[in-house]
């Protein structure tokens, strides 16, 4: 297949605006990378600038150590499948993953025996004859992927593929990509602003705000290790929790003050630091009694889901929410306390929001 290589890319509008600036990624033949972050990141435009749908402002883009900068689209041997489909509705499901095949006027032997492959793959073999307008929208979706596979790209590239599908659906065609990466072992790259789809598709993820990578890892490597505030934030559901705080000492004794309260520390950080503190909520438990190792907080939300509930509460003027298992006999007003598992803490710069080892 394809291993892809930007260096140092960046895109600018109008002279001015800086949409993407020093994407600086190595991306293996056959790994499956997802590029997340909030609207307006960047991530679609690094997507549409390996595409060669966006001209390239700065630096070089390869693929198979071939540089791509400057081709055309259509000499780039990619294919992508965008968010609303981009079906031809008078064409039927066969045509339509024929299509490209048929205007490079390639045998028309080839191209049957390359769409039932894919058709065969996607189970799409009984909706061959169907247009568009006769799917549903998981249907359209695996003509898409059908269409994109047929040409048997060195890269495929998906542009929030998913969106436009209902939870459950989405659910599906998730599993269903991840194994059909597998299946062909081919490059993917998939930009998606939801971090679930990130963390249960990606081989490694990239994740971007404001145009810049804030971190590339694996999913383990990220929610485990995140590079700053705002990746630590970004990954995990619920989000991290996270209150201002100083390293202080008492009676030769330290403890880190956040909200007004004390919590028994006894990590490496010195009296007088002032940092960012983060604990995610499983890492959080609720109990009844106070000790040296917990802080005082009011229930302000109890959320139940099924198999776990969601606490939310007040701490000072912060709100942290911690998971509890379905029996949590705490009701909304209750004044309970909170005890979180130091050995799982993180800490942050209070300036440039870096982590802190």
């Amino acid at each position: 297949m394809g291993s892809i290589t930007l260096k140092s890319v960046c895109k600018v509008y109008d002279g001015k605006v800086k949409a993407v600036e020093d994407v600086n990624l190595e991306i293996a033949d056959g790994e499956f990378v997802v590029f997340v972050g909030p609207s307006g990141c960047g991530k679609s435009t690094t997507l549409r600038m390996i595409a060669g749908l966006e001209d390239v402002s700065g630096g070089n883009i390869l693929i198979d150590d071939d540089d791509v900068t400057e081709m055309l689209p259509g000499d780039r041997d990619i294919a992508m499948v965008f968010q609303n489909y981009a079906l031809y509705p008078h064409m039927n499901v066969f045509q339509n993953m024929a299509f490209s095949l048929t205007i490079r006027r390639t045998n028309k032997k080839e191209i049957e025996a390359r769409v039932m492959e894919a058709a065969r793959i996607l189970d799409l073999e009984p909706l061959l004859q169907r247009k568009p307008k006769q799917l549903s929208g998981g249907q359209r979706q695996r003509v898409a992927v059908g269409r994109a596979i047929v040409r048997k790209p060195k890269v495929f590239l998906f542009d929030e593929p998913l969106s436009n599908l209902d939870a459950k659906l989405r659910v599906q065609m998730r599993a269903e990509l991840a194994a059909l990466h597998k299946k062909l072992g081919a490059t993917m790259l998939y930009v998606t602003h939801d971090q679930v789809e990130a963390m249960t598709m990606g081989d490694r993820i990239v994740i971007m705000k404001d145009g810049l990578v804030q971190q590339v890892g694996t999913p383990a490597e990220l929610y485990t290790h995140p590079a700053n505030q705002f990746v630590a934030g970004f990954i995990g559901s619920p989000p991290m929790n996270f209150a201002e705080a100083a390293v202080v000492l008492v009676d030769s004794q330290k403890f880190l003050q956040a909200e007004g309260q004390r919590l028994a520390y006894a990590g490496v950080f010195k009296a007088g630091q002032q940092l960012v503190w983060g604990i995610r909520p499983e890492n959080l438990k609720i109990v009844r009694e106070a000790t040296a190792s917990t802080v005082q907080a009011k229930i302000v939300l109890v959320e139940p889901l099924g198999s776990e509930k969601h606490v939310y509460c007040r701490l000072g003027a912060v709100e942290v929410v911690a998971r509890a298992e379905m029996s949590f006999w705490g009701e909304i007003g209750d004044t309970v306390f909170l005890h979180p598992d130091m050995e799982e803490a993180h800490f942050f710069d209070t300036a440039t929001g870096q982590a802190l080892y």
